[in-house]
């Protein structure tokens, strides 16, 4: 059971309130005479100011709130001597692991019991309820509690960590539900209202905007979060976030905390990820989700322009794997995914994402771009698998040529990569270093076109432009990485 998703450090919470000084406005406006006042002063001022109103939400939370509950778990966590707690000491604390390790405790073995707080929200008047997988995953006993203070034992249904959705269902009948909306319509700038548990303190209300869209987050590469800067804490996790139509468009998910509180940064599970994992976990008991068996990475304004691309959008193709759909399909490292069934694809992220809800079996069309022509290709979708994104950081760039020693691989090397070509970066330096390219690195290709020795590769450095795109294997990825030789 795992439910420190969304935690607080041991340390209280400060909150520091600014005083605003109050400023009076009659030395800036010059003396005026009566004959020659049209509207008094304080009638000019206001009516220079425009009016602003901000939205009135107290309606949402009172038609919504008795639709969100709270949920309870509890479990057991095995205990062994080394994982031993140490009273009054927080496991975050750095002096934690020294106490520790030296501190000369107790190191009985045993269980230590577990328990968790967070929200959920009811969707179908009979009981089902959606929730995060990370706050019910592993408890052995779910409670949820409605806002008339009526307490149900639940049914985890199913429950999906890779969207990080949980199904509950508790019996009951007549339950006021929450209408599900659409992330489709949703604009950075639009108002947004969470309720939910935070510290356990229930069907509290917290209000923000959208920050961004399409967020791509380590741990969620299936989930295009929505940001916010609504206030999210420790005990929100599983609960709705409303428009300001009172309808469902996700669910809180996450923060990103150095405290462990609030920091200004939440994320929320978009409400059509959320409800085709229902479906699919009530209808059949488990999730499947297509997949293309590729690694892909971000276009940025560099490979844009090494792949000869008008602007930087689409998902890069670094690696294909053998005899996945991908593979069979004819795609190949160094084509540019731009759409797919007739959605554009502008940034990598939101590819897996699509495929992910695309059953397997059926057909993805992609719109691809290769060495300056646009085309399509059909690939029948697989079945899921973990879709890997290579880390591709926004290198700093600077003038110079390539600035790397390599030498040809061995044939153990050529075996272990599964590559014909291909050269080893010895030492790096300049551009490449700039670049994020390091020694062990073995180059592929540059610019598309396959590295088979030391002497090619300086032929078409001498022959490039200002842009490459070189590919490269490290460990077992692959990665494009653009460099600026100037």
């Amino acid at each position: 059971m795992n439910v420190n998703r969304l935690k607080l450090s041991a340390a209280a919470v400060a909150v520091a309130a600014a005083l605003a000084g109050s400023y009076s406005l009659g030395n800036y406006f010059p003396a005026v005479s009566h004959a020659h006042a049209a509207v008094e002063p304080a009638a000019a001022v206001q009516s220079a100011v425009p009016a602003v109103s901000l939205p009135d939400m107290s309606g949402i939370v009172a038609r919504n709130g008795p639709a969100v509950v709270n949920i309870s778990v509890s479990g057991t966590r095995k205990l062994a001597a080394e994982s031993q707690e140490i009273p009054g000491l927080d496991r975050n604390d750095p002096f934690y692991e020294f106490f520790r390790r030296f501190g000369g405790g107790p190191q009985q073995q045993g269980e230590a019991p577990v328990h968790g707080l967070g929200s959920g929200f009811i969707i179908s008047t009979d009981g089902t309820i959606l929730t995060n997988a990370h706050v019910v995953d592993g408890a052995d006993e779910v409670t949820v509690k409605l806002t008339d203070k009526r307490e149900f034992k639940a049914k985890v249904l199913g429950l999906d960590k890779a969207s990080d959705v949980a199904v509950l269902k508790i019996d009951a009948k007549n339950l006021p539900v929450l209408k599900a909306g659409s992330t489709n319509n949703v604009r950075v700038g639009d108002w947004v209202l969470a309720i939910g548990s935070p510290f356990g303190f229930e069907n509290s209300a917290s209000a923000g905007i959208v920050s961004a869209k399409s967020r791509s987050l380590p741990d969620g590469n299936y989930v295009p979060f929505l940001q916010t800067d609504v206030a999210v804490n420790p005990g929100n996790s599983g609960g709705p976030l409303f428009n300001m139509a009172g309808e469902v468009i996700g669910i809180n998910s996450q923060i990103y905390s150095r405290s462990g509180g609030y920091q200004g940064l939440s994320f929320a599970i978009p409400i059509d990820v959320a409800m085709n994992v229902e479906q699919q976990i009530v209808s059949h008991g488990k999730v499947s989700r297509g997949r293309l068996g590729v690694s892909i990475q971000e276009i940025n304004q560099s490979l844009a322009e090494s792949f000869g691309l008008k602007k930087p959008a689409g998902a890069l193709v670094s690696s294909v794997e053998k005899g996945s759909p991908a593979a069979k399909a004819g795609l190949e490292p160094g084509d540019v995914i731009l759409g797919i069934n007739g959605k554009e694809v502008v940034n990598s992220s939101e590819l897996p994402a699509i495929v992910a809800t695309i059953a397997p079996g059926d057909t993805a069309s992609l719109q691809i771009w290769r060495k300056g022509v646009t085309r399509q290709i059909d690939v029948a979708v697989g079945k899921f698998s973990d879709e890997k994104v290579a880390s591709n950081d926004s290198p700093e760039v600077a003038k110079g040529r390539l600035g790397v020693v390599v030498r040809p691989l061995t044939a153990d090397e050529r075996r272990g990569a599964e590559v014909s070509g291909g050269v080893v970066v010895q030492d790096v330096a300049g551009a490449a270093a700039r670049a994020g390219m390091k020694p062990g690195d073995v180059i592929l290709s540059l610019n598309d076109q396959r590295i088979t020795s030391a002497e090619q590769l300086r032929s078409l450095v001498a022959k490039a432009g200002k842009h490459v795109a070189v590919l490269v294997e490290r460990g077992d990825s692959r990665i494009f990485i653009p460099i600026d030789l100037g």
